[in-house]
């Protein structure tokens, strides 16, 4: 695994740990030599994982349509900054450049994202990882509701094990990049869930 993308919302959230796992991700993600790969804003937690990647001498590459640089303030001291035409363009292009995706707390647009590489990944378009940043239990009512999906036969199990879930920052970077990683996830025989 070379790269990460991660998926976060642009705003900070009202309880500090966000702010803070997010940092420790940005910092994991660099400590591990991997280019950290995110929508390009100076705000919320998308920007305190990238600063915090930037601290620790990583590499981050920002993606932004230029619609969005009205918007949002665009960070100016990242080190790849790639304009794209429109959203489309933009995920497009992180799911070509990323190894494995992450998501941290966010809103709607987080979860557009996420819900787009695990779709991908059930239909078979890739086989790379994805992880969700679980703070403070961020995560649990999505795991319920995907869980309650596999319950009424909307979708099958092994949708549920295509999630790497991880209350750590730390923990979750490490599984991601474990070899064996995405294969055990695969096969279940790794707790996903």
């Amino acid at each position: 695994m070379r790269s990460i993308c991660v998926f976060a919302g642009s705003n900070d959230g009202v309880a500090s740990e966000y702010k803070e796992q997010a940092a420790r991700l940005g910092e994991h993600i660099a400590r591990n030599g991997l280019r950290l790969i995110y929508g390009g804003s100076s705000f919320g937690l998308m920007g305190t994982a990238a600063n915090a990647a930037l601290a620790k001498g990583g590499q981050v590459t920002g993606i932004m349509p230029t619609a969005l640089f009205r918007r949002e303030i665009v960070h100016e001291g990242l080190t790849e900054f790639i304009e794209v035409r429109d959203m489309h363009e933009r995920k497009a292009t992180m799911h070509q450049m990323a190894d494995g995706f992450i998501a941290l707390p966010g809103g709607i647009g987080t979860f557009e994202e996420l819900f787009e590489v695990l779709c991908w990944a059930q239909i078979g378009l890739h086989s790379k990882p994805v992880g969700l940043l679980n703070v403070n239990g961020y995560y649990n009512p999505l795991m319920e509701l995907i869980r309650h999906s596999v319950q009424e036969g909307f979708a099958g199990r092994t949708h549920l094990d295509l999630i790497i879930l991880e209350e750590d920052a730390g923990a979750l970077v490490e599984r991601m990049c474990s070899p064996n990683g995405l294969l055990l996830q695969q096969t279940g025989d790794a707790e996903t869930v």
